[in-house]
C-alpha cells in the first residue's frame, strides 16, 4: 500500500497522513477528484494527481456545501455528493465511447501522462479520447479495440515513457513551462520564452521528417526524425531554414524562435516523442 493511503483503504485520501513522503505520490484517483471538484467550480488547480493543500482544501469547501464531515477525505459519502463525476471506480467496468464518470477522468490522465492527451479530464470518454486510448494501444502492442478493459489499464499504470537519446538544449533560453499538467488538459512539450528572431537549433542528429505549417496550432513546425523511434518538434518558429529530407547534426540551425499558430508570445515550444508518445522533453535533454 503506498503510504499516503495509510489513513483509509477505500477512499482517495487527501488529508495528510503521518508517514505520508515528502513529495506525494502521482494517482489517478486525486485526478478524476480533481476533474470533479473542478466541474463543481471548488478547484481551479491543475488535475496533476498529487494530494496538495489546494485539493484538500477543495474537498473541504465541497463537505461544507453539502453538510458532511470536514475531513479532507474523499470518502463514499463525500464521492456520492459528486453525483455521477463520483462514480465508479477505475477497472470496475470496461470503458468505451460514451462512458462517462470518475473512471473516465482516471483514464483520460493516465493516457495523458503516457504521452496520448485527448484534451480536458473531463471524465466523458468522446471520440478525442477514444482516438488516444486506441493510439495508446497500438503504441503498447495491443489490440486497438478503443476499449478500457484490465489489460490496457494495466499497461497504463506502468511508468511513463522516456526518452532513450540524450538530447541538446535547442535554443539558448531559460526554460518555461514544463512537460505535465496544465489546468484540466495537458502540455505536450516545453516551453523556451526567447524574442523572435532567436536561433532554434537541432537537438541531435536526425533528419527532417516535416517542414512547414501546421494547421493544429503549432504554427510552423519542424519535426526532426531521429533513431530508436525518437522525434523533435520545434514549433511556433518565426522562420523554417530546413526542408524534408535534409539531414541534421546537433546544432545546425532550424529556424528561429516566433509566435506563429496558437501562441501568446514568442516562444519555441519543444516535443519529443517516442513513437509518437510524447514524453518529458527533460527525461532527454541533456
Amino acid at each position: 500500500m503506498k503510504p499516503w493511503l495509510c489513513c483509509a483503504s477505500v477512499a482517495v485520501v487527501v488529508a495528510v497522513c503521518a508517514t505520508a513522503p515528502a513529495r506525494a505520490d502521482v494517482s489517478a484517483g486525486t485526478a478524476a477528484l480533481q476533474a470533479a471538484l473542478r466541474a463543481e467550480r471548488l478547484f481551479d488547480g491543475d488535475v496533476d494527481g498529487v494530494a496538495g493543500p489546494m485539493t484538500r482544501a477543495a474537498v473541504r469547501r465541497l463537505q461544507a456545501r453539502h453538510g458532511l464531515a470536514v475531513d479532507g477525505i474523499a470518502g463514499p459519502r463525500t464521492r456520492r455528493a459528486l453525483g455521477r463525476r463520483g462514480r465508479p471506480r477505475l477497472g470496475s467496468r470496461p470503458l468505451s465511447e460514451g462512458a462517462r464518470g470518475w473512471d473516465v477522468a482516471a483514464l483520460q490522465f493516465l493516457l495523458a501522462r503516457h504521452g496520448f492527451p485527448s484534451g480536458p479530464v473531463d471524465g466523458g470518454l468522446g471520440a478525442r479520447t477514444a482516438g488516444a486510448l486506441r493510439r495508446f494501444q497500438t503504441w503498447a502492442g495491443m489490440a486497438a479495440d478503443g476499449i478500457g478493459g484490465p489489460a490496457t489499464l494495466a499497461a497504463l499504470r506502468r511508468a511513463p515513457p522516456r526518452s532513450p537519446l540524450r538530447f541538446a538544449w535547442p535554443v539558448g533560453a531559460p526554460l518555461g513551462d514544463r512537460f505535465g499538467p496544465r489546468g484540466a488538459s495537458s502540455h505536450s512539450g516545453v516551453d523556451f520564452p526567447a524574442a523572435a528572431g532567436t536561433p532554434v537549433t537541432a537537438a541531435g542528429y536526425g533528419c527532417v521528417e516535416s517542414a512547414g505549417w501546421n494547421a493544429g496550432g503549432y504554427g510552423r513546425l519542424v519535426i526532426v526524425r531521429h533513431r530508436l523511434g525518437m522525434t523533435s518538434w520545434y514549433a511556433h518558429l518565426a522562420r523554417i531554414a530546413v526542408r524534408r529530407g535534409t539531414c541534421l547534426r546537433a546544432g545546425d540551425r532550424v529556424g528561429t524562435v516566433g509566435s506563429s499558430g496558437h501562441a501568446s508570445g514568442p516562444h519555441l515550444h519543444f516535443e519529443l516523442r517516442l513513437r509518437d508518445a510524447a514524453v518529458d522533453p527533460l527525461t532527454g535533454l541533456g
